[in-house]
């Protein structure tokens, strides 16, 4: 795939990992190491101080920090330390949202469903939380019963902003619709530079003002999931208790691994929700027995078949409006809490609870390829 140098504007296919950097929610290549020497160090290399203003030649590599995608200069330890003293009390650069997508190339394992609970679930939890329908059968908008004005179409192709497209709908939950005019945004995305970065590239700083960004997928291997997954920091993937979607679970981490390795987008495996669980069927128990030895605690506890999720969205409503009481409801609040608890951390030591490269890799190795 063919780059253009931020510094030289030469064209390049970028190979090695410091040729691709993200900065304010968009990334930046460079051809060269020299270029990468110009980009950070700017024309002259005089930068202005972030703490206390006076403009000094970088001399030393203390002196310049990426923070949230930013960088921060610096003219001695002393400002250094002041810096990034006051960003951790006052957040002077508000941190990247937690950003989840629901995944899974097979359908009919409850991603919709998962994806609406999961996010009004964390959004009664206290957090501010932007739900986006990334796929194009617009199930999100008919379940939740709101149809926007403009969706996720004119995001990608307007360069919309996307807190101001997004339709409040409960407190603290804010949605992204889609509609048919999807099928045309892949079409533009298609015939873009850097095509599987368009999301992240219009999400990026418009989605600051969000704790959590949730993404509902397709069941699909497209371009579009491809930008949901270079935007998506983590993927939760709902596996139906049945002998093909547990097969299905090893393409969603071949994707994933690809994702990392040839896309250069490092999205983390959050976990697996085994979905339509029914304890007196041997084919769910087997089936999270399975999930359990292979994703260990990465399995999450299981969503349990239940008339009440499959009526909430004709009533217009998620499961703790419709049946708060319910095993759906109970079951997803225990999602929501592992889920929170994950992201919390994360917000406080990045990548805590990743995956290595090689993790992944050996999951995906399993039952074969």
């Amino acid at each position: 795939m063919q780059s253009t140098c931020h510094v030289c504007e030469r064209s390049f296919e970028a190979r090695f990992r410091y040729q691709v950097r993200e900065e304010d929610g968009q990334y930046i290549y460079v051809c060269s190491t020299g270029c990468q020497q110009r980009l950070l160090l700017g024309a002259d290399g005089v930068h202005a101080c972030d703490t206390c203003g006076s403009t000094f030649e970088i001399e030393f590599p203390y002196q310049m920090s990426v923070s949230d995608g930013r960088r921060q200069y610096f003219c001695s330890t002393q400002c250094r330390k002041r810096g990034e003293q006051r960003h951790s009390e006052v957040g002077l650069v508000r941190a990247a949202p937690k950003r989840i997508a629901v995944f899974n190339h097979k359908g009919g394992t409850g991603k919709t469903t998962t994806a609406i609970n999961l996010a009004a679930g964390m959004a009664e939890a206290g957090r501010r939380v932007l739900l986006i329908d990334a796929d194009g059968q617009g199930n999100v908008g008919a379940s939740l019963g709101i149809s926007g004005q403009r969706s996720l179409y004119h995001v990608l192709v307007n360069g919309a902003v996307a807190s101001e497209v997004a339709v409040p709908v409960r407190e603290g939950l804010d949605v992204l619709t889609s509609n048919e005019t999807l099928a045309a945004a892949e079409l533009f995305l298609a015939e873009r530079p850097n095509r599987d970065r368009i999301m992240r590239e219009r999400l990026g700083d418009a989605c600051r003002g969000y704790d959590t960004v949730v993404v509902d997928c397709a069941p699909a291997l497209s371009l579009m999931n491809q930008n949901a997954m270079v935007y998506a920091d983590s993927v939760v993937v709902p596996v139906a208790c049945d002998y093909l979607s547990l097969v299905g679970v090893k393409q969603v981490l071949r994707t994933i691994r690809n994702v990392r390795e040839l896309l250069q987008h490092d999205v983390q495996l959050l976990g697996v929700l085994p979905t339509f669980f029914d304890v007196r069927n041997r084919i769910s128990r087997d089936s999270i027995l399975t999930l359990r030895e292979h994703f260990e605690d990465r399995c999450y506890d299981p969503i349990r078949i239940t008339t009440k999720l499959r009526e909430a969205p004709s009533a217009k409503q998620t499961i703790f409006e419709y049946a708060p009481k319910s095993h759906g409801a109970e079951d997803y609040m225990r999602l929501v809490q592992r889920v929170t608890a994950v992201a919390s951390v994360e917000r406080r030591v990045r990548s805590g609870t990743a995956l290595s490269v090689a993790s992944v890799a050996s999951v995906a190795s399993w039952g074969g390829t």
